[in-house]
């Protein structure tokens, strides 16, 4: 009975995992983007070009939302999932996906 659990909290947190992969990357590409642009205005760049990057980096900063809003429901379906089996909570699976929790802030 408690393979297939061990095998939904793997996955969960798997997804969870992923998500916060995920929004770093967007921030991560987001401060970038935003360099490029300062860099493009200060050396008189087309105008065009300028406008290609903050389009770019506009979209960008939409991700960031939606993953977040994406990570906090994958957050609290890996901590009900937790909750409501304790009995495996000596498992690695479990200890791992805790741990996961543990470090994944999610203020705004």
């Amino acid at each position: 009975m408690a393979d297939p659990i061990i095998r939904q909290i793997k996955i969960k947190t798997g997804v969870l995992k992923r998500l916060a992969k995920e929004e770093a990357s967007y921030r991560t590409e987001a401060k970038q983007q935003e360099e490029k642009i300062d860099q493009l205005k200060e050396t008189g760049a087309d105008a065009f070009l300028i406008k290609q990057h903050m389009a770019s980096l506009q979209e960008t900063i939409m991700m960031i939302p939606d993953t977040r809003r994406r990570m906090t429901i994958a957050h609290g379906d890996l901590s009900q999932l937790l909750e409501a089996e304790e009995e495996l909570s000596e498992s690695a699976e479990y200890q791992e996906a805790k741990s996961l929790l543990d470090s994944i802030k999610l203020e705004a």
